[in-house]
């Protein structure tokens, strides 16, 4: 009788690890999956300068609606940034000297794209950098997604042609370069 007793008190512990082993398997799986997510998303590849962007539409936040079809005729400069991008305040500004002075030219459009922000935040942003060109808010982060950022800010420079002319990822440090961009769309 004393081995079944040791047999009876000795299953209950192999139990508590046979049910540690299962609870760390499943925690390794999941750690797993998780990480076979997380890798599969950073193999997506940004747009490449030369390919055709799909068409989009915004509406700014003053309600005026734009579709790139539309402007065929025009080099745009999109800017995605958000309210809360410490980098975008700077770049804010300095894309906002070179648009007064090429908005008068008709041959190039900005258009800001505001990312994950909400409105009351992004409408004191423009104030505070007396930001003139349209800026609309990315709703469902449609385009942010179809031009496959990694964060804010990022610019990208559309042709007349509708084909990505450049990308900038990150903050633009001076005007300067703001203006070479540009002239990467020149035909």
């Amino acid at each position: 009788m004393v081995e079944n007793e040791n047999s009876a008190g000795a299953n209950p512990g192999i139990g508590k690890v046979v049910a540690v082993f299962v609870i760390l398997g499943i925690v390794v799986a999941g750690l797993l999956f998780m990480m076979g997510s997380w890798l599969k998303r950073s193999e997506v590849k940004m747009l490449s300068v030369g390919q055709s962007i799909p068409d989009f539409s915004m509406t700014s936040f003053s309600g005026e609606s734009y579709r790139l079809s539309d402007l065929k005729s025009k080099i745009i400069l999109v800017n995605i940034w958000s309210s809360w991008c410490t980098s975008c305040d700077e770049e804010a500004l300095m894309l906002q000297e070179v648009w007064t002075e090429v908005e008068d030219s008709g041959y190039y459009l900005f258009l800001g794209l505001d990312y994950v922000d909400t409105e009351k935040p992004a409408l004191a942003f423009i104030q505070e950098h007396g930001v003139t060109y349209p800026n609309g808010p990315d709703i469902g982060s449609n385009i942010s997604k179809m031009f496959k950022i990694q964060g804010v800010p990022e610019s990208f420079l559309i042709g007349k042609d509708g084909t990505l002319k450049a990308i900038q990822i990150g903050a633009f440090i001076l005007s300067v370069d703001v203006r070479e961009f540009l002239t990467l769309a020149k035909d």
